[in-house]
């Protein structure tokens, strides 16, 4: 039987290229967990050149990237990729999950360091599966290989700009604060439609994508949610509308919730940010709520 494989070549002429190969290796191997991208093997070899070829093979993630939802890019003109209220939500949690599963399930407690869109993945029934561990860190240095513990200390920037915790930019020490920042960021643009790097927003709010989403809570929350989360979609050569039986108040009570999630998880400070089995639980509470009111 026939599978579809991805598979990650080393760069061997970029530089840190094999160290960061070998922390996504280390960090991937010895975890499983359904929302975790995952490895089936790696290859150690040579080219014909006589220069090393490394290489990672994963599961193969049939409907890509969460920022190609996001934000389709011209290749997709002309075909319907939207995401729907309760697959929004359906993801969110499974991000959540993963990460919660990183920090506190894993044996030595594992940092992300890049949580964003584009390290999302989906599969064929839209579950999310976190990837690209290539800046993961391991918590304690106890259980951690000898590349692990060569970066437990590193400071300064870790992650893309406008997901990466203010406090990395101070040369504070990874944390998972940290990745639980770079999660709000991502759960207030899952559900605004807008990245944090968005020019035309950071202008309206004079600030950033969380001063944005928090100054127009509770009030104007539909006004900043994705107009894309209420269009129809066709299915069929049918007409079908998204929310024949949710309320105009049932979707501003979902999306407020959700939203504080995302403000609460981005504070600026990191102990001021909720924890992300909080964040889980408080996402899930919003989903029941808003699944109990389909009639």
């Amino acid at each position: 039987m026939e599978h579809i494989v991805a598979v990650k070549v080393l760069k061997v002429e970029v530089c840190g290229a094999n160290k960061s190969f070998l922390a996504e290796y280390e960090t991937l191997r010895n975890i499983c967990h359904r929302n975790l991208i995952k490895i089936l093997t790696a290859c150690f070899s040579t080219d014909y050149k006589g220069n090393d070829f490394k290489a990672l093979v994963f599961e193969f993630m049939t409907n890509g990237s969460l920022d190609d939802w996001l934000h389709p890019s011209p290749c997709y003109q002309g075909i319907e990729r939207n995401l729907s209220l309760i697959q929004r939500l359906n993801i969110s949690i499974d991000i959540a999950q993963g990460v919660d599963y990183l920090h506190h399930y894993t044996h030595a407690g594992i940092i992300h360091c890049d949580i964003k869109p584009s390290n999302i993945l989906l599969d064929e029934n839209f579950v999310a599966r976190i990837g690209d561990f290539c800046l993961a860190r391991f918590c304690f240095a106890a259980t951690t290989s000898d590349i692990n513990q060569e970066n437990l200390s590193s400071t300064g920037v870790r992650g893309t700009v406008g997901y990466v915790a203010p406090e990395y930019g101070m040369c504070a020490e990874i944390s998972a604060e940290g990745d639980v920042y770079s999660y709000g960021i991502l759960l207030l643009e899952l559900f605004s439609g807008k990245r944090p790097t968005e020019s035309s927003m950071t202008m309206d709010s004079g600030n950033n994508l969380h001063d944005y989403v928090r100054k127009a809570l509770p009030e104007r929350v539909m006004d900043i949610a994705d107009p894309q989360i209420f269009l129809f979609q066709e299915e069929r050569g049918l007409t079908v509308y998204e929310y024949p039986s949710y309320s105009r108040a049932t979707l501003e009570v979902c999306l407020a919730s959700i939203f504080e999630v995302g403000i609460l998880c981005s504070e600026e400070m990191p102990r001021k940010r909720i924890g992300i089995s909080v964040a889980v639980r408080q996402l899930q509470i919003a989903r029941d709520k808003l699944l109990q009111r389909i009639q």
